[in-house]
């Protein structure tokens, strides 16, 4: 079954993160090593509309494991089933090019593609799929946030920043007996700021799963006092909601795979802790620092085993599943199912009670 895979085509959609040129190397060098050529699309799927692509030969594909963002190129605005970019569309006017997109496919003499992205990218596979495209997806996000796989490649990578950040906050927030506050990204999951807290020794940690009070906040920190400890730090997601299910938009995005950008709720919460709580109060956003850079070595072993398998699957004919992590082993599942619902943290797990049994508080009248 092998020799009747001849070309493959691999895009990088959505954003960016530590771990995508890995597995662009491992699922072409698994292809090459088999005499199958591989192309890679500029720019997710803008460049399978516009048929833009590089030919990825062994010296393209050598010395990327450890380079972080991705050599093809990204983009998280150009949905082939609402593509707002000229010369087919505009924000105001978003056209259907899909068709465009698999006669450039088939005009390539693709006989699989492999998209690299998140739920938003995923989607878009599976509609193709549906569409009688044969394609294979890779799950990478850095918020970990796909259900049908136990891990994402990039959330390690950016885990050890955020991590990394909390530590470096602890230093100054004691010197200046300060409420330090951490924001994270992660959208409407809250696995980045729940695992980077309790990593780096967090006192609050605030996620989208478990909606917050400023009560419970205050009051956590004023008990912190009472007992001489003059400084508290806050990790809080990008999603976290109050208790009336408010989250801070920064902005809307028109063309995005999401319809809003979340951010800020780091510095609400530090403004309501000075006019409250009467202790000074900074705030970080941690922003795109957390996608950049070299992924971790747990990042480019799963990437690799990622972009291995995706390769085995089109052998296999598996071309309508995604690979997935599943206990310690590279399974596969479909992508209808991967992108069903999204993975949440569950407010009454193993990692939230191990949390609140330290004393970590999470701004809840529940929990806790």
């Amino acid at each position: 079954m092998t020799n009747k895979i001849r070309k493959i085509g691999i895009l990088t959609a959505g954003g960016d993160c530590p771990g995508l040129n890995a597995v662009v190397r491992a699922v072409s060098k698994n292809a090459l090593r088999q005499g199958i050529e591989v192309i890679g699309f500029k720019n997710g799927f803008e460049g399978l509309v516009k048929n833009e692509f590089i030919k990825i030969n062994d010296f393209i594909a050598s010395g990327i494991l450890t380079l972080g963002g991705t050599i093809l190129g990204t983009s998280n605005i150009a949905n082939p089933f609402k593509y707002m970019q000229e010369p087919y569309g505009t924000p105001e006017n978003p056209v259907d090019v899909s068709n465009i997109a698999i006669k450039n496919f088939e005009d390539n003499k693709l006989d699989a593609l492999v998209t690299i992205g998140g739920d938003g990218t995923l989607s878009m596979s599976q509609q193709f799929v549906e569409k009688g495209i044969p394609i294979v997806g890779v799950p990478k996000t850095i918020d970990n946030d796909l259900s049908a796989t136990d891990q994402t490649f990039g959330f390690d990578s950016a885990l050890a920043i955020a991590t990394e950040a909390v530590d470096r906050i602890h230093t100054t927030a004691q010197s200046h007996h300060r409420a330090m506050i951490v924001e994270t990204m992660g959208r409407y999951a809250g696995w980045l700021a729940l695992r980077s807290g309790i990593a780096g020794g967090g006192d609050i940690i605030l996620i989208p799963e478990i909606p917050y009070s400023e009560d419970v906040i205050v009051q956590t920190i004023e008990t912190r006092k009472a007992k001489g400890k003059n400084f508290s730090i806050i990790v809080v997601s990008e999603g976290a909601k109050n208790e009336s299910g408010e989250m801070v938009i920064a902005k809307t995005i028109a063309g995005s795979t999401d319809a809003i950008r979340l951010g800020g709720v780091g510095q609400r919460i530090s403004q309501m802790i000075e006019c409250r709580a009467g202790i000074e109060s900074r705030y970080c956003i941690l922003g795109h620092v957390q996608r950049g850079g070299s992924p971790t070595a747990y990042d480019r072993l799963l990437s690799t085993r990622y972009g291995a398998k995706a390769l085995d699957l089109i052998i296999e004919g598996k071309t309508k599943n995604m690979v997935s992590l599943q206990g310690t082993q590279i399974k596969d599942v479909l992508i209808k199912d991967a992108v069903s619902k999204l993975k949440l943290v569950d407010p009454h797990g193993q990692e939230v009670h191990a949390a609140v049994s330290i004393g970590t508080s999470f701004g809840s009248k529940e929990i806790g």
